[in-house]
């Protein structure tokens, strides 16, 4: 059996998946091994399992037995195995260190790198794995890699003849499950004479 993954945050008492024979006379069902920390408890008569505490996710997955005995042979008896997966929600946001910084930025340079930005995400896997993007600002002047989060003019600056200050708001996001969540950082990028 390998029921639906549950989440990290299921609740003890919470259905994981029902066990059933073709057997003639009734049997008793109960969970032999594999179940160590005790996650899991089995109604002997109906086969029905579910959670018996709060699920830590670093435990799982658990391949735990369970055992359907002839009520009045108990030298009668199959087991099978049971699958059970759990989720890691994404609990965090990306985080920026700071939600604002300056930069100085040198005019007539030729495309050049500006800032590495770097945000946290709390999360493990792949509800913390990030990448960056922009929101916001003159995005044809500037570029953001998606990987790395180092943000590049794309173009040179003429501070006589255009703004001397830019600002560009950039992400960064998770690939979380169920759903992608961002954290933001705007960069006022000041163009020196």
């Amino acid at each position: 059996y390998q029921p639906a993954p549950l989440s990290e945050k299921t609740l003890p008492d919470t259905f994981v998946v029902q066990i059933s024979v073709l057997y003639k006379v009734p049997v008793i069902y109960s969970i032999v091994s594999g179940d160590g920390k005790g996650y899991f408890i089995i109604d002997s008569s109906t086969g029905i399992v579910r959670t018996r505490k709060n699920l830590k996710l670093e435990d799982f997955p658990v391949i735990f037995n369970v055992r359907a005995t002839d009520s009045s042979h108990a030298s009668i008896f199959n087991d099978v195995s049971v699958i059970v997966e759990v989720i890691d929600e994404n609990d965090f946001p990306p985080v920026f260190p700071s939600s604002l910084l300056v930069e100085r930025l040198e005019e007539n340079l030729p495309a050049t790198q500006i800032v590495q930005l770097k945000a946290q995400d709390s999360d493990t896997g792949r509800n913390g794995f990030l990448t960056y993007g922009i929101l916001s600002g003159d995005g044809l002047k500037f570029r953001i890699d998606e990987a790395t989060g180092i943000l590049s003019s794309t173009t040179s600056f003429d501070y006589e003849e255009e703004p001397t200050e830019y600002q560009v708001v950039i992400y960064a996001e998770d690939d979380g499950i169920p759903e992608k969540k961002r954290g933001y950082c705007t960069v006022v990028i000041k163009i020196i004479d």
